[in-house]
């Protein structure tokens, strides 16, 4: 299991198109990649556009990312890459 946290910087946070390119990220890896808002602790799978964009991330906020698989290494550095780009 991986695990690292991420606060948002994008100045209008997690919407609908920077939700979309992090579900097609994480698609594509067997491991289960959860998300957890540090300020609400409601959690959504990452591989679910519905999921994520019902967490309501806006800038500033924290999130926890748990990686849990075969493959969650490769996953874990693809999706730290991701937030670390795009969000």
């Amino acid at each position: 299991m991986k695990n690292f946290s991420y606060t948002i910087t994008d100045p209008v946070g997690v919407h609908a198109r920077p939700a979309g390119m992090l579900v097609k990220a994480a698609k594509p890896f067997s491991a289960a990649i959860t998300l957890t808002c540090d300020k609400s602790g409601k959690t959504a799978n990452a591989k679910n556009i519905l999921q994520v964009m019902s967490l309501g991330l806006q800038s500033g906020d924290s999130v926890s990312l748990t990686i849990d698989g075969t493959d969650e290494s490769n996953a874990a550095a693809a999706i730290q890459a991701f937030f670390e780009e795009n969000l």
